[in-house]
């Protein structure tokens, strides 16, 4: 380095020159520290109205979708903002950034095509995003690459899913591994509960004693709130070499089938134990149409 250049920075770089850029750099830190706090208490107070609203069928879609679109916004103004950090702090060294912008081109077609895998995630979380696929707190079922995830959505980005099974286990999904999306919290849910009772047993006998409890608890709580329509009983659906049948089905609110499911079960199963309703012996494991079987 010629001697003149090297005057020419020390010169530049002097102890003036670094107080008026450690004043100018803190303050920048600052702000963006103070931009990524609001943006996080925002998007964890969007979470928090959205899980207070879960019940809710009229209110709950709105802010779990509103929760959804906060947490993008926030990761993706968060990234642009700690970006836009890293270049004042290099062009204040004198990086030039022409340069660094060219080579972030070049390298953006090298990322196209030794990424494809980070690109179509990208995509493919920008396309979940638009279309309202699924939204923070609704429970799906996902079907990709690597086999079924069920649970509740935790968090949506651009590259990845989150994923909180029944279990406790929190799955990270790629975006672009999902081949099939099921939401089980949008419009409504059908609530099916098989009974199995012995082929000797009247069918006529047993559908009575079921739509008289099926009429009682149309109007107790909590199954009223979760009912959309009052549930009923379809009668004989299948005969096994053991027990005929017979279906019961409730139409409810999005997110309450499985609380539907369990509430009649426990009175269907308490009510056959009071009737003298014989079920059959267990035999192993018999499939069940959809519900879970009384009587198993």
């Amino acid at each position: 380095m010629p001697l003149a250049q090297l005057q020419s920075d020390i010169a530049r770089y002097s102890a003036e020159w670094w107080r008026d850029l450690g004043i100018k750099l803190g303050l920048t830190v600052v702000i963006a520290l103070i931009v990524t706090f609001l943006l996080r208490a925002w998007v964890g107070r969007c979470e928090r109205r959205a899980k207070e609203a879960a019940e809710d069928s009229m209110e709950g879609p709105r802010r779990r979708r509103l929760a959804t679109i906060a947490g993008l916004v926030s990761t993706t103004l968060q990234v642009l903002l700690w970006i836009v950090i890293l270049f004042y702090v290099l062009a204040a060294f004198g990086v030039p950034l022409g340069p660094l912008f060219a080579s972030a081109g070049v390298a953006g077609v090298a990322l196209g095509f030794g990424a494809q895998t980070l690109v179509r995630d990208t995509l493919a979380g920008l396309f979940i995003a638009l279309e309202g696929q699924f939204d923070v707190g609704d429970v799906i079922e996902l079907q990709t690459e690597g086999g079924p995830v069920n649970g509740t959505i935790e968090g949506l980005t651009l590259r990845i899913t989150s994923v909180r099974q029944y279990d406790g286990t929190l799955s990270i999904v790629p975006n672009g591994s999902i081949q099939v999306t099921s939401n089980k919290t949008r419009g409504w849910g059908r609530a099916i509960v098989d009974v199995r009772v012995a082929l000797t047993e009247d069918p006529d006998r047993v559908r009575e004693s079921l739509e008289q409890l099926l009429e009682q608890l149309a109007d107790d709580e909590p199954l009223k709130s979760w009912l959309r329509e009052a549930p009923s009983v379809l009668g004989v659906v299948q005969l096994t070499d053991v027990a005929q049948v017979e279906r019961v089905v409730a139409q409810t609110t999005p997110g309450n089938r499985l609380e539907a499911e369990r509430f009649l079960r426990e009175r269907i199963t308490a009510r056959i134990t009071e009737q003298g309703i014989k079920v059959p012996p267990v035999t192993g494991a018999v499939a069940s149409l959809g519900g879970t079987g009384v009587g198993l």
